[in-house]
């Protein structure tokens, strides 16, 4: 760096201070908490004995990473994990764009505002007591079976059904997040000219027309940049949600990478073979971020950089 940038950089930071004093504690507890334990990462090429510690270990290479893929489950699981990322990106990303585009064509403010606030709700409440619900409403004598019995049809036990799982799972999570979802969407709808609804009105056009030219518009580089972010998450599954829902008769298609290597690497004790799996999962969440953010680029004029 020249010595004028490096000048007009220092006295750039000397005169907003303040800022950088507010962004102070977030970037010391990102550091601590994000980048600090990176070296923790290391343990994935060793066969690490806690009583050597890391430089004393024994490297291994790639062992833990080629045990992964040779072992039997992890098809199952790795399928699993695409199917529920997959499905969840195809179902929970559009709905808060869609809630979105509905809110803004409501006229009627305070049934706006209620809807809002119980869309959001669910967003509030716990994962914990989002799965008690569910297990609620899917037991025998639950919400679900009362509907289908109405029909005619018989009492099934959802919760143990493998066939069931993603269904539950996604369905869910579309009622937990679709509210907290639009919140982006519709600041963006806000940044959309006013005038351009009016002008449109004269022409003729109605509603559909309006959505479809100046609110979808309106809301293209928000949904690229939030699509490549899930884009990144397709492996990051909510493990937590997993764990609480899923049991042994339904891991058929409801064990995942990170359910596996909990109860594998973790409560086995095998730290590095959850730390390989685990870098793994991180470098191809990484390579699915870049190459979306690489075609969108080509393709629109949106991006993460």
């Amino acid at each position: 760096m020249k010595p004028a940038k490096r000048h007009n950089m220092v006295r750039n930071m000397i005169k907003q201070k303040y800022l950088y004093l507010m962004i102070l504690p977030g970037f010391i507890i990102v550091l601590v908490f994000s980048y600090f334990p990176m070296y923790g990462v290391l343990i994935a090429f060793q066969d690490y004995n806690v009583a050597k510690g890391i430089w004393g270990s024994e490297w291994v290479g790639f062992k833990y990473f080629a045990e992964f893929f040779s072992n039997p489950l992890a098809v199952r699981t790795i399928k699993n994990t695409l199917l529920l990322g997959i499905y969840g990106l195809l179902w929970s990303f559009p709905a808060p764009i869609i809630l979105a585009l509905l809110l803004n064509e409501l006229k009627h403010l305070k049934f706006k505002k209620f809807v809002q606030t119980v869309s959001y709700f669910p967003h509030f409440i716990s994962t914990v007591i989002i799965v008690g619900m569910i297990k609620e409403f899917a037991s025998l004598d639950g919400l679900f079976n009362k509907i289908t019995g109405f029909f005619g049809m018989e009492a099934v036990q959802f919760m143990s059904e493998p066939a069931f799982f993603r269904t539950l799972f996604i369905g869910s999570g579309i009622w937990q997040g679709i509210g907290w979802g639009t919140i982006l969407y519709l600041a963006a709808l806000s940044g959309a000219d006013p005038t351009l609804y009016d002008v449109a009105s004269i022409d003729g056009a109605n509603r559909w027309q309006k959505m479809k030219h100046i609110s979808w518009p309106a809301l293209i580089p928000t949904t690229v940049i939030l699509f490549i972010l899930s884009v990144g998450g397709i492996l990051g599954t909510d493990f937590m949600k997993v764990m609480l829902m899923y049991n042994p008769g339904t891991y058929e298609t409801a064990d995942v990478i990170g359910t596996y290597v909990y109860r594998v690497g973790l409560e086995g004790g095998r730290f590095e073979y959850a730390a390989a799996v685990g870098l793994m999962l991180s470098v191809v969440s990484f390579l699915f971020v870049y190459a979306t953010n690489r075609f969108s680029r080509k393709f629109s004029e949106t991006s993460l950089w």
